[in-house]
């Protein structure tokens, strides 16, 4: 019993065919004349003299042309097919190189038709050589690149398009991120202010903030602060933040009071799926009268510690340990140092884009951190607010790519008389 189906011949027999069907409608094919391959191949064949002249041409490219054969045999160069920019680009280009090397492939043309359209080609070249070496003729071979050159153009324009959105998109960020941000700092009698935000992503809005204002009985609070994450959902936290910082400070403006009712705000609107949360230092500015300068109280939920630039020389960081972040926990422990700052002295906030940075004169992509940051200060200082937070923009700049998040920095010096400025 013959399970396999093959007859006993070793043929495979197909239900329906008689045996040799499929042989004969394959020798048919086989029947087309070389000639008539060469007609009406899928693609343009011509073959030239040296000095360009046609000396053969297939019905496919004199179809696609509209000439009839009589035209252009003998009577017309490859070059008379071309446009005029294609024909300079023939004469000093393609005729030329094909000398040198032979062969030239693939070359993007336009064949002028008899109607005034053009038509888009690649055109590929070889020159036949005779025994003794010496160049008879050249064969070339035209392919039709409509369908390419429209495909090209619809991918031009969508690239367009794309870059368009985009810089779309980078206008609305950069709008986004400017309400995000106090206008103009408010000024404070007796201080010198300068703020500064470093975008490290145009495609994406970032989520830092800082802000400086006025409150009752000639006090000023100031806050700056990290919201995790980007994007249009960290805008929206740290459009809840700012606000609810400024009304939460008019209400009650002890520092730790503030970031405790920030911290309940943000701990019942996102403890969900998606918990959001931030990382802030709010300080509560109070002039010292006849001692001058001004009274700081500063508190911390798990942000970096501020530096503070005496005027002496020496700098250091004011130490909030132990406050934690911000909309985490139903009761956050916040952390409180009070500081006097006096004539000639800076305090310094920034949010962690710039220790967190990866240095690239290192080469191995360390982080910058935060005892580099400390020791820039220490190097700075005495300093200015303005020249401290050009500083800090300097020292960004030396991050090239390597920053990976937003830096927002505050800066606030009490000025030297001016009596001390001249000496």
């Amino acid at each position: 019993m013959n399970i396999s189906g093959e007859t006993g011949s070793g043929e495979h027999r197909q239900p329906g065919k008689q045996p040799g069907t499929d042989h004969a409608a394959f020798s048919a094919l086989l029947e087309d004349s070389a000639e008539d391959l060469y007609e009406h191949a899928p693609c343009g064949y011509l073959s030239t003299l040296m000095d360009g002249t046609i000396a053969k041409i297939n019905t496919t490219l004199l179809d696609w042309l509209g000439h009839e054969r009589g035209d252009l045999v003998g009577r017309r160069t490859f070059s008379d097919l071309l446009t005029v920019g294609g024909r300079l680009y023939h004469e000093t280009h393609f005729a030329p190189l094909l000398r040198i090397q032979g062969e030239v492939s693939g070359i993007a043309l336009e064949l002028r038709t008899t109607d005034g359209g053009r038509l888009p080609v690649l055109v590929t070249s070889t020159v036949k050589t005779g025994d003794d070496g010496r160049p008879l003729l050249i064969r070339t071979t035209v392919f039709d690149a409509r369908d390419r050159r429209a495909y090209e153009t619809e991918l031009l324009r969508a690239r367009r398009q794309a870059e368009h959105e985009r810089e779309e998109l980078m206008r609305l960020n950069a709008t986004l991120q400017q309400t995000l941000l106090p206008p103009t700092l408010v000024n404070v009698p007796g201080l010198d202010v300068a703020a500064y935000y470093h975008v490290a992503s145009t495609d994406m809005v970032g989520g830092d903030f800082y802000d400086l204002f006025p409150l009752s009985a000639g006090t000023w609070g100031l806050f700056l602060g990290d919201v995790c994450g980007k994007g249009a959902a960290a805008a929206a936290v740290t459009s809840l933040a700012r606000y609810t910082l400024r009304a939460a400070a008019v209400y009650d403006p002890d520092p730790a009071a503030v970031l405790s009712n920030l911290n309940t705000v943000l701990n019942h609107e996102y403890n969900g799926h998606d918990p959001r949360f931030c990382t802030v230092v709010f300080g509560l500015l109070t002039p010292e009268g006849e001692h001058g300068g001004f009274r700081i109280t500063l508190a911390s939920g798990g942000h970096p510690p501020a530096l503070l630039l005496r005027a002496d020389g020496s700098a250091d960081q004011v130490d909030t340990p132990g406050g934690q972040l911000i909309g985490v926990l139903p009761d956050a422990h916040i952390a409180t140092a009070t500081v006097h700052l006096a004539a000639g002295d800076t305090l310094l906030l920034y949010t962690d884009g710039v220790t967190e940075a990866r240095q690239a004169r290192t080469g191995n992509g360390d982080r910058y951190g935060d005892e580099a940051l400390l020791d820039f200060a220490r190097a700075l200082a005495p300093t200015t607010a303005s020249d401290a937070v050009a500083a800090i923009r300097d020292l960004l700049d030396t991050f090239g790519t390597g920053i990976d998040d937003d830096t927002a920095v505050l800066a606030i010096n009490v000025p030297r008389p001016p009596s001390e400025e001249l000496q």
